[in-house]
């Protein structure tokens, strides 16, 4: 399937806008902003993104399914393939991508103040939490649905608020400290320790 020339400038409009908001924060992700980061004129953007709230609801629904394709990687297969150490391992890895880190930050304060924006990020961890729950059925199918929802919730906002916590942002991540999230996050996704160290 080949990719069209407006397919390929409606990314470079959204890899531009991704950059603005990386380098000028949510409040700076205007769309002249980033018109002038994807050297475009502002009509020639607003032909494919009329709007702000347009232009905000795209580049979510890009970062957020990224997230979510990766996720996915870690959570489907048979019960013998879903490693609950492995996708913490995963999800623990990606907090060290910097880029990555500060792109939730500013999409979590878009969504503060921002209603479609909130409205994506809501469906975006609807959707994690939907993936997370399933992967718990598997390794433990004796949970009842509202359970596994539970523990997933709970999964979510342990490795969400360590995102915070081990990226420099609010403090760096510590060996001990780590020890202790991984064996929380393995209780919550398989109720077992696996065999980490106490």
């Amino acid at each position: 399937m080949s990719t069209t020339k407006g397919e390929l400038r409606r990314a470079a409009i959204l890899d531009a806008a991704e950059k603005t908001l990386l380098h000028h924060g949510h409040a700076g992700l205007s769309l002249r902003a980033v018109a002038t980061a994807a050297s475009i004129r502002l009509g020639h953007l607003q032909h494919y993104f009329p709007s702000r709230s347009r232009l905000v609801e795209a580049l979510l629904d890009r970062v957020l399914r990224r997230s979510l394709q990766r996720l996915a990687q870690h959570t489907e297969g048979t019960p013998h393939d879903a490693d609950p150490a492995t996708l913490v391992e995963t999800l623990l890895a990606e907090q060290h991508d910097a880029t990555l880190v500060r792109v939730f930050v500013e999409i979590w304060a878009l969504a503060a103040s921002d209603r479609e924006a909130a409205t994506a990020v809501r469906g975006f961890y609807r959707t994690y939490t939907e993936m997370v729950a399933d992967h718990i059925g598997r390794l433990c199918p004796y949970l009842t649905p509202r359970s596994r929802w539970a523990r997933a919730h709970v999964f979510i906002a342990l490795l969400e608020g360590a995102a915070l916590m081990r990226s420099g942002i609010a403090a760096d991540a510590t060996e001990a400290g780590d020890a202790h999230l991984r064996r929380t996050a393995l209780v919550l996704l398989s109720g077992r320790y696996g065999d980490l160290p106490e």
